[in-house]
């Protein structure tokens, strides 16, 4: 029986893909600010989310994130949406790639759907440009 305060090498791998697509810093709030209450959660994604589906090989992070911004807009989670627009600096997704993933959004989930993520995207593009400028 392995010790569950061990991390699986799932969950190695989940973090070393996290961490290259969102960031250290990203990484680093997220478990600083998780508690008991919410710590089953973060080795869950950490694992399944990052570990396996990112993980996997085939697709390139590049892919993974356009097919991810495109889903989270149709499902309306803006935060997600942010975070992962902001995350195409390490991903090699292009504004080009958001910008055509959301024309997909448009026709296949609705308009009004895309028009946001298309307002959030906007919103994280100056965000970053200021910071690069800065």
């Amino acid at each position: 029986m392995s010790d569950p305060h061990v991390p699986s090498e799932r969950y190695r791998q989940g973090m070393a893909t996290r961490r290259a697509v969102l960031g250290d810093s990203h990484v680093e709030r997220a478990q600083s600010a998780s508690t008991e209450f919410d710590r089953p959660f973060q080795e869950l994604i950490t694992e399944a989310a990052w570990g396996h589906v990112w993980s996997r090989p085939g697709w390139s992070k590049r892919d993974r994130s356009i097919v991810t911004i495109a889903l989270l807009a149709a499902l309306g989670q803006d935060d997600e949406v942010a975070m992962h627009v902001r995350a195409t600096a390490n991903t090699g997704a292009t504004r080009e790639d958001v910008c055509e993933a959301l024309l997909h959004v448009a026709i296949y989930a609705g308009v009004p759907a895309a028009n946001h993520a298309i307002k959030i995207a906007k919103q994280v593009f100056q965000q970053m440009d200021a910071e690069e400028a800065a």
